[in-house]
């Protein structure tokens, strides 16, 4: 059904991303649908057609790219063969070849390619025994509108439709986008203080991926999925952490996260608290130093080959954070979250309305 390809790939040293870029540029971060950021046109030999599905060979995350592209290294392509991609087939696709991420981890990527040709997968077909493509694009169709109107109920529930933004907050984007906030860089140790917790008794394998009796409690590994947290564990004996940032210390991708949520660490990732100063922070002021730390730990050079580490690595590292006559600014931290949050849920409620055919 696909033709697997190796891309030709671009090093990213050797041209700079334009935010008006016309083309996406494809690496193999899991983010941002595998798109690092955007070029212009670079030359007719590197470049891509699109409409075809992306792998980043590190997570095996099969991503849709509908326009032309360029692509970094440790990415493929899969190219439909007799048929046509659009968005909700891909979508019906994407999502059973990404149930094939555990196989495809366990090769080469040298050897992907092979694995791929002799993987099968279930698709529904017609009564002549045809796929049936009508039903894919039904599908995903009305799963979208499901979860749309379940997004659009939970914004109402929690009062979170108001996306209007205060003098304060359009004050505090302006300042950000002029570049008149001033900047300072902290220690990470100055800054954060890693919290101890108690060895658990499990390997994640043996774990279930969803609350289970007294199996009930997220615990946090490596991975990268789902902010870390795709096993569960029982309370007792476990330390039960809340509002704090994790980290991975062995893994593909070095990214923090903030757990607003109740979980523990079963292994090979790490917590950390504030303790500068004392001072006790917000959850927009958590998120946004969660985007301090991941411009100097969630980079293209590190990998599960070349691995960042550890608190012992990350605590000697600097950010850069807002001050204000000398002192960290958290008023404006916590303004420049609040509008981008209504700015984000405005784009929400946008996407959703046209989706649904809501006129604005």
């Amino acid at each position: 059904m696909f033709e697997v390809k190796g891309n030709p790939q671009l090093n990213k040293d050797s041209f700079t991303f334009n935010e008006k870029g016309k083309y996406p540029y494809f690496t193999r971060t899991i983010f941002n649908n595998g798109i690092f950021g955007n070029v212009n046109y670079l030359d007719e030999e590197h470049k891509i057609s699109g409409n075809c599905l992306a792998i980043g060979m590190m997570a095996m995350k099969f991503f849709y790219i509908k326009k032309d592209f360029y692509a970094g290294q440790f990415t493929k392509r899969a190219i439909p063969l007799n048929f046509e991609l659009n968005d909700k087939v891909a979508s019906f696709f994407i999502t059973i070849l990404d149930k094939k991420q555990d196989i495809f981890k366990n090769v080469l990527v040298r050897d992907f390619e092979n694995t791929f040709k002799k993987e099968k997968i279930q698709l529904p077909i017609k009564d002549n025994n045809e796929i049936d493509f009508d039903f894919m694009e039904d599908f995903i169709d009305e799963l979208e509108k499901t979860k749309i109107n379940q997004l659009k109920k939970y914004l109402k529930e929690n009062n979170l439709e108001d996306y209007n933004l205060s003098d304060k907050e359009r004050e505090a984007l302006a300042k950000f986008k002029n570049g008149s906030i001033k900047w300072q860089e902290f220690k990470m140790e100055n800054l954060f203080e890693k919290i101890k917790t108690k060895k658990l008794p499990f390997k994640a394998k043996e774990l279930p991926t969803q609350p289970k009796k007294d199996y009930i409690l997220p615990c946090l590994t490596s991975s990268f999925n789902n902010q870390g947290l795709n096993y569960f564990v029982p309370k007792d004996g476990a330390t039960i952490l809340k509002d704090v940032i994790s980290l991975p210390s062995n893994s593909d991708v070095y990214r923090a996260y903030f757990q607003s949520r109740e979980f523990t660490v079963l292994s090979d990732a790490y917590t950390i608290k504030w303790i500068y100063n004392s001072k006790k922070l917000s959850n927009n002021q958590y998120l946004f130093t969660v985007s301090c730390i991941n411009k100097v730990t969630d980079l293209q050079i590190y990998s599960y080959k070349n691995k960042l580490g550890g608190w012992n690595v990350v605590k000697d590292k600097y950010i850069q954070l807002p001050i204000k006559n000398n002192k960290i600014d958290y008023d404006l931290i916590e303004t420049l979250i609040l509008a981008i949050k209504k700015i984000v849920i405005k784009n929400v409620l946008l996407y959703t309305d046209k989706k649904l055919g809501i006129k604005s």
